[in-house]
């Protein structure tokens, strides 16, 4: 349907400034009622900040483009090809293939009792301290003990991870303080790579171990996995991480809405998917458009970066009713936080695997989750989550 062309929306907003990433929401607002899709004059890129257009963006992979990287930067989006990040049918299909299988539901399902396990052990030797950060002492711990075990990593070789995801993230918007102060961050990551994830130290039944055996058929190009074991540790820890604790402060913010997962632990999964559409743990990425594109009377120019914000879309009033309020029981099963179509996260249903076993053993311990001090946010290019989260619990018989 064409539509009546229409005044460039544009934007002043600076959407990866410190103040902005502290709060992001008022200036995600300003963009949703600035346009559907508007033109930033800060970078060298437009934004699509409505939940209709990013979830029809991101199944059109044809003209809303991965294949150069879904970073803002070019120096670094060279990095990320032959991830599948960074890749467009049907070279992105034939990436994903390889882990498809161990992240499918019926192979996943034989985890479940182990991760649950795991997470009511952690969760047990945690709350008895009564109070404690639930970032560093929960949150940080539990995805890496998790995945780095599937991924077949040594226990000597995992405390780089974290550091490494959290400057890998930054990497994906403009150079700005934060992005450079990560590029030493980046360099050790792939010297980690290329040194640490090699198979004579990798677990012969892991995950990392399957993506050389893919590269060994010629499933895959062998020049594609570095790049693939580098997004699956990347990305496969810290936006569970970040979704982790975004959920406890939520809780400890909304004591009433705790006690109604106490009342009724079946409605875990819902305020779960609430959390992610409320305070999504990736922010958005970038896509290159292919050809102009419409988007209700407003042109995007061809060849241009776009970024998608998830954040903004799964906020939008034209999609959520009262979107501002964490509500446990809406159950947002669509919103995008973690994607849609062909890069919808690969790795979403481990992720909500372990988000369910370490909330729920939360819940069916904790009576009560309190603040016990100011939480710090975690600035972030991409990501959206917690450096720090003090709290203090009451347990059960408490």
């Amino acid at each position: 349907m064409k539509h009546a062309s229409l005044p460039l929306p544009t934007s002043g907003v600076d959407l990866f400034a410190d103040d902005v990433l502290h709060d992001p929401y008022p200036a995600l607002r300003e963009l949703r009622d600035a346009g559907p899709a508007v033109r930033l004059t800060a970078y060298d890129a437009w934004v699509l900040p409505r939940y209709e257009h990013v979830r029809a963006a991101l199944a059109d992979h044809e003209r809303f483009s991965s294949a150069h990287g879904v970073g803002y930067e070019d120096q670094f989006n060279v990095r990320q090809k032959g991830s599948v990040l960074a890749s467009d049918p049907p070279d992105h299909t034939r990436l994903r293939a390889v882990l498809s299988e161990k992240l499918a539901p019926k192979a996943l399902a034989k985890l479940r009792t182990r991760i649950a396990a795991i997470a009511d052990d952690m969760v047990a030797d945690t709350v008895v301290r009564g109070s404690f950060d639930a970032v560093t002492d929960l949150a940080a711990l539990f995805p890496v003990t998790v995945v780095a075990d599937l991924i077949g990593l040594p226990e000597d070789a995992r405390d780089p991870l974290l550091t490494f995801a959290d400057g890998a993230f930054n990497s994906f918007g403009p150079f700005n303080g934060r992005t450079a102060a990560s590029l030493p961050m980046a360099a050790q990551l792939s010297e980690y790579l290329t040194t640490v994830m090699v198979r004579d130290n990798l677990r012969p039944d892991g995950w990392a171990a399957a993506v050389y055996e893919a590269a060994d058929r010629g499933d895959i190009e062998a020049s594609s996995v570095i790049p693939l074991l580098g997004a699956y540790v990347v990305a496969g820890m810290d936006t569970t991480i970040n979704a982790i604790g975004n959920t406890i402060l939520l809780f400890a913010r909304h004591p009433q809405s705790y006690q109604e997962l106490r009342a009724d632990p079946s409605l875990l999964g819902s305020a779960f998917e609430e959390s992610l559409r409320l305070e999504s743990p990736a922010q958005g990425f970038f896509r290159r458009t292919t050809q102009p594109v419409d988007i209700e009377g407003v042109t995007v120019p061809a060849d241009t970066k776009v970024l998608l914000s998830f954040a903004s879309a799964n906020r939008d009033d034209r999609k959520w009713e009262r979107p501002e309020e964490f509500l446990v029981r809406r159950n947002p099963v669509d919103h995008v936080a973690l994607g849609y179509g062909v890069h919808g996260c690969a790795g979403q249903g481990l992720a909500r695997m372990e988000a369910h076993a370490v909330l729920g053993a939360l819940v069916r311990q904790v009576s009560s989750v309190e603040l016990a001090g100011e939480p710090v946010r975690k600035l972030n290019n991409v990501t959206r989550g917690l450096a720090s989260l003090p709290v203090t619990v009451r347990t059960q018989g408490r």
